[in-house]
């Protein structure tokens, strides 16, 4: 007997893996000596952002059939995210994200996902189109539509949920997951129709639709359908766009530790705040709180805020 559908806040899809981290700064990994391990992958840790602001969260994705995929499977579920649509690939390995921190700007990323990470091997048929359809927000990434089977399954996911409110996708390029940019341009190009709100930084606008000037990045995300596009502009801060408003936000400040999990942290804490029903201003300004408050710590999932610690620092002042 199946198990029964998840009513879910958040039902988010795409890279999850093992993060391994150094735990001194200022030397590249010829020189590190010990490192941390963690859950990584963007939308895992978007996932975890938004169960720690107290939501229904499930993943769907893969893992190898290996200790470093019995750890995510074990640290979804200690971390609050369901991982019932997460499933164990019998030939593909879990893969391992390594990363050099350089406060406050330079934290290079070393991908080892060959010869292909088990979340591009989701396929249509791991979907439940009810859980699609009935989530209050469905969150996908463009690395997601970056090889096949998982570019049918997102689709596939996208025409269940026939832009119901809060379909979300996170523009999320990463350019060594792909043959070609133009090829990432084309697949988002597909997607943009289909979602109603799209959150990238200026490098990523670019891919999506040609243009890095905030502004007419919103304006373009707006013109293919999109109802809330949103900009982030590193130290700038962000920009949020609907047809009836635009919202500014400056960035939080804070002393730097490690920057690679804060468009995570935001992109869980946009999540509740669309969950909420908050006005667009109040949004930004927690997303902004969140973001910072990851940034300032070394590891990416385990370092997400609850909604409390955010609201604390609010409390002291924007």
């Amino acid at each position: 007997m199946s198990e029964p559908t998840l009513e879910l806040d958040v039902l988010a899809a795409g890279r999850l893996g093992v993060d391994l981290y150094p735990l001194q700064d200022g030397r590249g990994l010829a020189d590190v000596d010990t490192f941390g391990k963690y859950l990584g992958g963007s939308a895992a840790n978007v996932a975890v952002a938004a169960a720690r602001h107290g939501h229904d969260v499930a993943l769907l994705s893969r893992v190898g059939d290996d200790p470093f995929g019995r750890y995510l499977l074990r640290e979804l579920d200690r971390l609050g995210v369901d991982n019932r649509y997460v499933g164990v690939d019998p030939r593909l390995k879990t893969p391992l994200t390594f990363c050099e921190i350089f406060p406050p700007d330079d934290f290079p990323l070393y991908f080892y996902r060959e010869p292909k990470a088990p979340d591009l091997d989701i396929e249509p048929s791991d979907l439940d189109l009810d859980a699609v359809r009935r989530a209050r927000v469905l969150w996908l990434t463009v690395t997601g539509l970056s090889q096949e089977p998982s570019r049918a399954t997102h689709f596939a996911a996208l025409h269940a949920r026939d832009r119901a409110q809060h379909t979300i996708l996170d523009l999320d390029y990463r350019p060594m997951f792909w043959a070609d940019p133009a090829e990432a341009s084309t697949q988002v190009a597909h997607a943009l129709p289909h979602v109603t709100v799209a959150v990238g930084n200026r490098e990523e606008c670019e891919i999506a639709v040609g243009e890095t000037a905030p502004l007419r990045a919103a304006d373009a995300l707006l013109e293919r359908g999109v109802e809330l596009a949103i900009v982030k502009q590193g130290p700038k801060g962000v920009l949020a766009k609907t047809r009836d408003e635009t919202v500014e936000m400056p960035p939080h400040p804070v002393e730097v530790v490690n920057g690679l999990g804060a468009g995570d942290a935001f992109g869980g804490a946009l999540i509740h705040g669309l969950l909420s029903g908050w006005e667009l201003e109040r949004i930004l300004r927690f997303a902004n709180v969140a973001g910072a408050i990851v940034a300032s710590r070394r590891e990416c999932s385990t370092a997400m805020p609850t909604a409390g610690e955010v609201e604390a620092v609010l409390e002291k002042g924007y």
